[in-house]
């Protein structure tokens, strides 16, 4: 059998693993869950004073397969491949990168689909509401168990990125450097009808059952579909859909004058829309989009960002792009100003950028230019 071709720089074939943990979690809502599991990869190692590592905390619809191939799936490339390699701007050669993925996720953490220890069923709409600072004391548990005392630096983008910051709050003891990217402090009302409307989407689809469509073999495909697409829609600047698709129509002259796909852009929404609903569950995305619409540090402050901040010990890189308008550069700002009125240390970045908020995925020169030069500089 022949090796799988990676792409150069690739951290190589890796492997998922778990690690469970018995101690019950206390979440944020009050509830309780009594055990749980971690599903986690690593690239590079480790060094003796255990001064290296860094956690890359993932947003919404991925996973803890950061970077490299599997043996028995070489197409499945990791999400943030183009960052995490040797040589690379997150360069595995001096840094041991740790990828997680959170309670209440559907790629191998305990989450609705998982049983249920009390019953021995799948959770489903019994699975309790997690929120950033329930992922961020479990992943404390998954550093304690991998012997990492304290990070050299926290990375996440959108979701990731709020995690990454909700970690110098939390343990502020516990991160050296947070790498803030596309963020935002709160969700803006405007954010959360978004996410409402991807929800109501969910659970007023025939199949969906209260959430516990697993005891009915069946799967709420049509709101997945429809979540997905209004979520797309969001992740993508106006430059950037005209630049990939304008008004090209797909396979003929003329306008259909019906309800079938008549623009390109139709064709790609659907198969978006398919594509996650084939391998994403509902309810994981009703679950991490109110995490996303709970969060707000400077709630317990009476709104004071910068009093929320203060707590934190780490040195800060913000990251913005200019075309991203689910979570525009002045929420950046926002998390700057508040951070320098806190005396805490700060570097900010708006990069001129077309794609959206998803260009915090994108493979571009100055973005990854400014990462590996922040990394560059952090000593171990």
């Amino acid at each position: 059998m022949n090796a799988p071709q990676l792409p150069p720089g690739s951290v190589g074939l890796v492997e998922a693993k778990k690690a469970a943990f018995a101690d019950p979690l206390q979440l944020t809502s009050g509830a309780v869950l009594p055990q749980f599991e971690i599903a986690y990869e690593t690239y590079g190692k480790l060094n003796a004073a255990r001064s290296n590592a860094v956690l890359v905390c993932h947003a919404l619809n991925a996973s803890h397969h950061v970077a490299g191939s599997y043996a028995d799936d070489p197409a499945n490339i990791g999400w943030w491949d183009n960052l995490v390699g040797p040589g690379k701007p997150l360069d595995t050669n001096r840094f041991f990168v740790v990828g997680n993925n959170y309670i209440g996720s559907c790629f191998g953490s305990t989450g609705p689909a998982s049983p249920n220890p009390a019953t021995g069923k799948p959770w489903g709409a019994d699975f309790p509401v997690v929120t950033v600072e329930d992922w961020v004391a479990a992943q404390a548990r998954l550093a304690d168990r991998l012997g990492i005392e304290r990070f050299a630096a926290l990375i996440g983008g959108s979701l990731g990125a709020m995690q990454a910051l909700q970690w110098t709050l939390s343990f502020p003891q516990r991160v050296r450097h947070a790498v803030v990217i596309a963020a935002t402090p709160r969700l803006s009302a405007q954010n959360i009808a978004f996410n409402e409307v991807a929800r109501q989407a969910i659970m007023t689809d025939p199949d969906f059952h209260g959430g516990h469509y697993y005891d009915h073999g069946v799967v709420p495909r049509r709101g997945l579909r429809i979540a997905r697409m209004i979520g797309h829609i969001t992740y993508l600047s106006d430059d950037a859909m005209m630049e990939k698709f304008g008004r090209v129509l797909r396979g003929k002259s003329g306008p259909g004058f019906g309800f079938d796909i008549d623009f390109e852009i139709e064709s790609y929404l659907r198969h978006q829309g398919d594509k996650f609903a084939s391998y994403f569950d509902a309810n994981t995305y009703l679950r991490i989009t109110k995490a996303l619409d709970y969060y707000d540090p400077a709630a317990e402050f009476g709104g004071d960002l910068a009093a929320a901040l203060a707590r934190a010990r780490a040195a800060f890189l913000v990251i913005s792009f200019t075309s991203d308008w689910r979570f525009a550069s002045a929420r950046s700002r926002e998390i700057v100003k508040a951070l320098l009125e806190a005396r805490r240390i700060v570097s900010y970045i708006e990069v001129n950028a077309t794609q959206g908020h998803d260009a915090f995925l994108m493979d571009d020169a100055r973005y990854h230019g400014a990462l590996r030069a922040y990394f560059e500089n952090i000593a171990l």
